[in-house]
């Protein structure tokens, strides 16, 4: 009987645990988002070319935490893409790649993502692995800036066949908060049709 109650008040106290690694976890992720949204700001702040002042970080704006937006993805590579031009916000166009395909699931609904490599930055070895996801979806002029988001990856993300796709990480392009950048303007085959409710909303100006 002795054994049995030790075993009882054991399995009792692992059953309280658990809440409470489950809430550790959760909050472990947010603080995540929360640490990369204050390097984004302090990144963007530091560009020689920045759009905003600091007294205007105030006025930027995120979605809360949503680890609902945080979904695997299936890689295909396009090898052999010719490379194509992107039209922008200030007219002119930039010269990009297809990379690869990204098919994933959300909400149970399945979207496809095109990814992108800067023919002009993969020239230079700082950026040679830099990988670009230019979006639409159905929060654009509303909750989010009009001429979509964007997500950055590495080659390295992607690991056999597989990337994390984090909607938590997207961020705004500069035209978002002042005229004079060339931003790209997502091609339509990145257009998804729902309503992306994570990362960076529009600017409150």
């Amino acid at each position: 009987m002795d054994h049995l109650y030790k075993f009882m008040k054991i399995l009792c106290s692992l059953l309280l645990l658990l809440p409470l690694s489950f809430m550790a976890n959760a909050q472990s992720y947010e603080d995540s988002i929360l640490q990369f949204r204050k390097q984004y700001i302090s990144e963007l702040l530091a560009d020689k070319r920045a759009p905003i002042q600091p007294q205007q970080v105030k006025s930027l704006n995120f979605f809360p935490p949503n680890k609902g937006y945080r979904v695997w993805a299936d890689f295909t590579e396009t090898p052999g893409s010719k490379p194509f031009l992107i039209q922008t916000h200030s007219g002119k166009q930039k010269p990009y790649r297809e990379y690869g395909i990204f098919n994933f699931t959300l909400h149970n609904e399945k979207f496809v993502l095109h990814v992108y490599q800067s023919v002009d930055l993969i020239k230079e070895d700082a950026h040679k692995d830099d990988l670009f996801i230019p979006f639409n979806d159905e929060s654009n002029y509303d909750a989010t800036f009009g001429g979509g988001r964007y997500i950055d990856l590495t080659k390295n993300d992607i690991k056999y066949n597989k990337v994390l796709l984090d909607f938590n990480k997207c961020y705004n392009p500069y035209c978002a908060y002042a005229d004079g950048y060339s931003c790209p303007i997502p091609p339509q085959e990145n257009h998804l049709h729902t309503s992306i409710e994570a990362g960076e909303k529009v600017f409150q100006q």
